[in-house]
């Protein structure tokens, strides 16, 4: 991409204010897990303690918490081509996450393609089932087409419910934590690799699961 002057400005500052902003705020965060049982009657695991490969699908609107809790563990995750992609691809660079660009709505094959790659390549890999644009809660068939093409045999997902929070007017209503807030990470049962009705199913659940454990 070719960037006009002010935007290299801002891609010199932003990311590295922004990487500080979300460590020094993310300090005071504390977290907790919940978990469904899986069939066997075992709690479902962690999704951070599986090694990778793995693909896990989450909300848009977590992406704040999620990108706290799980720096540093070279996952890759599917940022835009845009101008604000590039933005969040060196912020998420700086906390320890291996950006993959591409869009869910433009060049999705490539999209597809590259988080497929990211996972032959041994990746834990995080997929925002309703992003980049939404609708909201809505999954798209991103997750389970990765899963299809590298032969992963289940789906993850998970979701971070913050007990505090302000909530923007954004078309996900994204959440920023309150400082010193308690989060709760609700893990469900992972699912078929080729069933997205089974993966919506599960992020529905883990979202009432999370809130349920806060009240």
């Amino acid at each position: 991409m070719t960037f006009s002057r002010k935007q290299r400005l801002l891609l010199a500052i932003v990311p590295r204010l922004a990487a500080l902003l979300i460590r020094l705020l993310g300090s005071t965060w504390r977290y907790r897990d919940v978990f469904a049982p899986n069939p066997d009657g075992e709690p479902a695991p962690i999704g951070i303690t599986i090694p990778g490969p793995t693909l896990f699908a989450f909300w848009h609107s977590t992406m704040l918490a999620c990108a706290h809790r799980f720096r540093n563990k070279d996952i890759a995750i599917l940022i835009s081509h845009s101008f604000d992609g590039e933005l969040i691809a060196r912020t998420v660079e700086r906390l320890g996450f291996y950006p993959v660009r591409g869009s869910s709505n433009r060049g999705a094959f490539s999209a597809v393609r590259g988080m497929a790659d990211a996972y032959n390549a041994g990746h834990r890999c995080a997929f925002t089932a309703d992003g980049p644009r939404g609708p909201a809660l809505v999954a798209k068939p991103g997750p389970v087409q990765v899963a299809q093409l590298t032969g992963a045999p289940w789906l993850g997902a998970y979701h971070a419910h913050p007990r505090t929070a302000l909530y923007l007017k954004s078309w996900d209503s994204f959440m920023i934590p309150a400082p010193f807030t308690t989060i709760t990470f609700a893990w469900p049962s992972h699912t078929a690799p080729n069933d997205l009705a089974a993966l919506q199913e599960a992020l529905d659940y883990a979202v009432l699961l999370s809130q349920h454990a806060d009240n």
